[in-house]
C-alpha cells in the first residue's frame, strides 16, 4: 500500500461515483443517448450563464443605440436644405429659447407694472 500524505488526501474522492464518466455511448440506447445529452446541455446553459454581464450588455446595447439616434436627429449635419429632422430641431430650439426666456404674461410694461395675467 501506498503511504497517503495529507496533500494525497485532498485530491482523492470521498464517495465513489454512482456511474463511469463519460459514459460510452455505444452502450447506451437512443432514448438514454438523448436524456443525457439534454441533460449535459441543460446543465452547462446553468454554469456558463452570466446574468450580470447579460444585463450588462443590454443596458450597453440600448444607450449606444438610443446616443447613435438622439445624434442622428439633433446633432448630425445632414446639409443645408430642409430634411426629414427639420420639425423636430425647430421644436426643440424654440423650447430651449422660451425656457431661458420669460414669459409674456410676467414680463413688465414700460410704466413698471406687471402685464396681463
Amino acid at each position: 500500500m501506498i503511504p497517503t500524505t495529507r496533500l494525497l488526501q485532498t485530491f482523492q474522492r470521498t464517495y465513489k461515483a454512482r456511474r463511469p464518466w463519460p459514459p460510452n455511448f455505444s452502450l447506451l440506447s437512443q432514448k438514454d443517448q438523448f436524456r443525457l445529452e439534454r441533460r449535459y446541455r441543460r446543465r452547462t446553459k446553468l454554469k456558463w450563464a452570466r446574468p450580470k454581464l447579460h444585463k450588462a450588455v443590454t443596458i450597453a446595447q440600448w444607450t449606444s443605440a438610443a446616443f447613435v439616434v438622439c445624434y442622428g436627429v439633433f446633432w448630425a449635419d445632414w446639409g443645408s436644405e430642409d430634411h426629414l429632422f427639420m420639425p423636430i430641431r425647430n421644436w426643440v430650439k424654440e423650447k430651449k429659447e422660451g425656457f431661458w426666456s420669460m414669459p409674456a404674461r410676467l414680463e413688465r410694461s414700460p410704466t413698471g407694472d406687471k402685464g396681463k395675467q
